[in-house]
This record gives C-alpha cells, sequence and structure tokens, in this order.
C-alpha cells in the first residue's frame, strides 16, 4: 500500500523521512487534510498516529466521506466523551475515581463538595493536559475557574477525586476487534498526579505485584473489545492499596509506544498499520511480549527531557500539565542501574557524595526519613529546613538547618548560587507553598542539579546513587548484545 504522511513538524521525520511514499508539511486541521485528500482521493485515513489533533478531526473527515481506517469515530468519541466513558467503565464493572462534570462555576463548587478536596481538574477533549491541575481547596478553586475555564471549548470540565499515594500504570496494546496484544505494562516512577508524559516510568512493571498487572490487562482488553478498536489503544490506571482504577482510555497511539516498542523489541506501530488495513493479529506472526518482571531479564526505564533551562520564566514543579520535549531510556538487569542511566540520558549526573538538600511537604516527612537516612549513610551531608530538620532530628538523623528562600539570608537559594549543593529533593502542597519555592527549582535547574518534586522520584533517585556507589552502574553493552541469553532480539 502506498503511504502518505500530512505533517506540521519537520523535525519529527527528519531522520526518517522516507518512511511514508509522499510527505506534505502542512498544519493538521481539516481543511489542509482535505486539500491532500482531493488531490491523493486516498482508500482511507489514519488519525491513531499523532496524538490528539487529528483524533479530534475524525468526526469531521467521516461527515466529510472520507473513510477512517482503524477504530471508528463512535469508538473514538466513546472513549474521549467524559459521560460516554463513564458508561462504559460502569458497563465493565471496573473502577474508577469519583468524578463529576460542570459546565459552570456553580456546577463545579458543588460537585467539589460532593466530591471532596484533593481533586484532579481537566477540559475534556484537550492535548497534554493542557489546564490539568491538582486542587486542595475552595479558594485554588475559584482561582482555576477564572484563570483556566476556558480552555474547556465548550466541553464540559472533569472534576476527579485525586488518589492520594497511587501508582499509576501505563498499557499499551493492539486490538483487531476480535483479539488483543498486550504490548507492554509501564509502571510510572512519580506517584499519580504527575502528566505520563513527565513522569519517568519503568517496564516491567518493578514492584506491583502479578496479579495487579494481570488485573490491569484484564481491564485494558475488556474496554478494547467494547469499543471494538481497530489499531492501538492506551490506557491509563491507578493502583492504589492493590485496588485497580481507570483514569483514562486512548483510542490511539500513545507516546509510550516508541518506548515499548524498543523496551520489548515488537514493533507496535507497525503492526497496528497492518492491522488497520485489514490483517488480524494472530497472522502477523508476532508473539506478544512477557509483561512479568520475572519472565524478563532486563528492565527499561523512561526519563523525560525538560526544557526549562531555555524558558527562564517557567517553574520547574512537575504537575498534571505536560512540560517535556522528549524522553530517553535506560536498559540495564537492574532498576537502579537502569534509573541512573535513564538520568545520565536526560541531563543529570547523579552525585555520589556531597551536599544533599532536603525540604518537604508534612505529608511527606515519613516518607522521606528512609531516604535521609541512606543519603546520609552514602556520605551525604544534609541540609533542611526548619520544619524538616526538626522531623530528621527527631528522628536520629542529622542536617544542618538552613533557612527557605522567604526566611532571608543565607537561605537555601545562596547555598545553590555557591556551588555548596548536589542534590535537592523539595516537595510542596498547596498554591502558597509551590510559589515561595519556585526560585528554589529555578536555581536547581540553572545550576543543573539534579531535583526532585516528589518523593518516589527521589527514592528512585538514591537507589541509582546506591548503585552507582556500589557497582559499576554505567555498564554498556552494543545494540546487538543482549543481556542474557534468552533477552529478545532486535532490542
Amino acid at each position: 500500500l502506498e503511504t502518505i504522511m500530512i505533517n506540521c513538524n519537520p523535525e519529527t521525520v527528519s531522520t526518517d523521512y522516507d518512511t511514508s511514499d509522499r510527505l506534505y508539511f502542512e498544519p493538521v486541521t481539516f481543511e489542509n487534510v482535505m486539500d491532500v485528500v482531493d488531490l491523493e482521493k486516498p482508500k482511507g485515513v489514519i488519525v491513531q498516529f499523532g496524538g490528539q489533533t487529528p483524533l479530534k478531526l475524525a468526526q469531521q473527515l467521516q461527515n466529510a466521506g472520507v473513510p477512517i481506517l482503524g477504530t471508528s469515530t463512535d469508538a473514538i468519541d466513546r472513549a474521549e466523551d467524559r459521560e460516554r466513558s463513564d458508561d462504559l467503565v460502569k458497563l465493565l464493572d471496573l473502577n474508577q475515581p469519583e468524578s463529576g462534570l460542570a459546565r459552570s462555576s456553580d456546577e463545579a463548587h458543588a460537585v467539589a463538595q460532593k466530591i471532596g478536596y484533593p481533586l484532579l481538574l481537566r477540559p475534556s477533549y484537550v492535548l497534554g493536559g493542557r489546564a490539568m491541575e491538582r486542587i486542595h481547596s475552595d479558594e485554588e478553586l475559584t482561582r482555576y475557574l477564572k484563570e483556566a475555564f476556558q480552555a474547556t471549548e465548550d466541553r464540559p470540565l472533569l472534576l476527579d477525586r485525586f488518589l492520594s499515594g497511587a501508582i499509576e500504570v501505563d498499557i499499551d496494546l493492539l486490538c483487531d476487534g476480535e483479539d488483543v496484544m498486550i504490548g507492554g505494562v509501564m509502571q510510572h516512577v512519580e506517584e499519580a498526579g504527575v502528566h505520563s508524559g513527565d513522569s519517568s516510568c519503568v517496564t516491567p512493571p518493578h514492584t506491583l505485584s502479578a496479579p495487579v498487572v494481570d488485573e490491569i490487562c484484564r481491564a485494558s482488553k475488556a474496554i478494547a473489545l467494547e469499543l471494538g478498536v481497530c489499531g492501538l489503544m492506551n490506557a491509563q490506571f491507578a493502583v492504589q492499596r492493590d485496588r485497580v482504577f481507570v483514569i483514562e482510555v486512548n483510542p490511539r497511539a500513545s507516546r509510550t509506544v516508541p518506548f515499548i516498542s524498543k523496551a520489548t523489541g515488537v514493533p507496535l506501530a507497525r503492526l497496528a498499520a497492518r492491522v488497520m488495513a485489514g490483517e488480524k493479529i494472530r497472522n502477523l506472526g508476532v508473539e506478544a511480549p512477557p509483561i512479568h518482571r520475572h519472565e524478563v531479564p532486563y528492565v527499561s526505564v523512561k526519563a523525560a527531557v525538560l526544557p526549562f533551562i531555555k524558558f527562564p520564566g517557567t517553574d520547574t514543579l512537575l504537575g498534571p500539565e505536560m512540560r517535556s520535549t522528549g524522553e530517553v531510556m535506560g536498559i540495564d538487569k537492574e532498576y537502579s542501574n537502569a534509573f541512573a542511566k535513564s538520568q545520565l540520558a536526560a541531563g543529570h549526573l547523579l552525585p555520589n557524595s556531597g551536599c544533599a538538600f532536603v525540604s518537604v511537604a508534612d505529608v511527606d516527612k515519613e516518607n522521606v526519613l528512609p531516604l535521609a537516612r541512606r543519603l546520609y549513610a552514602c556520605g551525604f551531608k544534609l541540609v533542611a529546613t526548619g520544619g524538616t530538620k526538626r522531623f530528621l532530628e527527631s528522628n536520629g538523623v542529622y542536617a544542618e538547618r538552613i533557612n527557605k528562600v522567604n526566611e532571608g539570608t543565607p537561605s537555601i537559594l545562596d547555598k545553590i548560587e555557591e556551588g555548596q549543593i548536589q542534590l535537592v529533593i523539595n516537595t510542596t502542597v498547596g498554591a502558597q507553598s509551590i510559589q515561595d519555592s519556585k526560585s528554589l527549582r529555578r536555581a536547581s535547574v540553572n545550576k543543573g542539579l539534579p531535583y526532585y518534586t516528589t518523593v518516589s522520584g527521589a527514592a528512585a533517585a538514591v537507589d541509582a546513587i546506591e548503585a552507582i556507589n556500589n557497582s559499576d552502574a554505567y555498564q554498556v553493552a552494543s545494540l546487538q548484545q543482549r543481556l542474557e541469553s534468552n533477552a529478545r532480539p532486535n532490542r
């Protein structure tokens, strides 16, 4: 089959310009796509490989008489429309966080009172988590509605109960309407609430139990078959105390497809194109990759590349709205080593000694305590702000006190500027706390320091630092080699 691509960004195809037979550099709008359709007269159009932008054109194209290959426009809408997707989850008897819809400020406050805080707010049908935010109070909700409500573009605002302390999981699969092949299951390193494009993730999942992973796969297959997906589908779940919740379903290729394809050696995008063109999974001659940790002799970690150094005014705090501009990955037999490699590739050379700054919100103090002990055991000197210092020392971990940014000099900013800090762990809760610590995060970026704004991300970094101190964490192999004799080929 002859293939024609429409792409608005030359850089994305600069190294693979011969992937398609012809290539049009045009903005992906309905009018431009129809111009190409009128000229080329294709037998069908695939909308699943360009993220949210072409997916939103599917109904318009179908209404104009353009055949849509793969998943039907009705199935796309059934997954993307919040009310219809809620009905789908209920039909399949799956768990989802308590949620509500609002088309006005009054409705939003009413839903918030019913569900309770914290809440995750997001417009429907948006790209990259735009205008998505975690809200902790009525005051924050009022501010959000004034500043971001226009981002709904006549779609309702979605309000979800935020699952504190949950582990987020991504899954990519291929479906032909009859059979489902799981491409891979990825456990996020940062806790739920950080956009999947910014969160590091690991495959196979390294702490989830086999029954939990199996339940995620079962739920995903049920959703794909009920929707009648033809091609790729991505689903996101949250796991809280071994209970699996459906977060969202995307009936398209996800940004994780290239990562999971490299990690497993299974070319998901190529296979999906063949399925959308009419082939069946059972006839592709491809074996589904293993998904459990004990079945795979190596671990792959994806890390986000964040462009904050090039944007001096931006805050570096990770949250529900996507900030990254690229991704890297590390592969090793051990998770800690793979994470260390991913951080190195992302531009963060983890220190094996020096001075670590620790300042965390009250809700994170218990969880950061063992990390502080481990850093101290690695030879790090600890400095902390008043509240964190008192908590650490009451639990037997010495830390030097340092002023917060707004407590006068000498402060943590001075220490960073003088090159006396090698690692930053800083978590915040609430709008005022986030604003107060913005300059701290900015200074860390300017100095090229590895910094972590979630305890789970910091825990992964401490694992990696211990691996660097105790072994050769940066051991490498050529692409032609396998980590073990039974590793999958073509990685």
